[in-house]
């Protein structure tokens, strides 16, 4: 024999707040699963700049020719 009754109203209102509590952890899943995206994006876009502003030579260094030593006797 139960002690109380739950009311027609009183299980609409679990009900409601079952539903919020759901939709309120799935729309956390995505704003997490957006914001790891946008970090990866952004993490590799860093990785790109840094890889664009390295100065690169214009040309590769070349040796200067030994030129012979004259020698005055003298």
């Amino acid at each position: 024999m139960p002690l109380m009754k739950i009311t027609g109203p009183g299980l609409v209102a679990i009900a409601c707040s079952v539903a919020l509590l759901w939709a309120c952890i799935l729309g956390e899943r995505i704003v997490l699963r957006r914001a790891y995206s946008e970090r990866a994006a952004v993490m590799r876009s860093v990785a790109h700049d840094r890889g664009a502003r390295h100065a690169q030579p214009a040309l590769a260094p070349r040796l200067l020719p030994r030129l012979p030593r004259h020698f005055v006797a003298g």
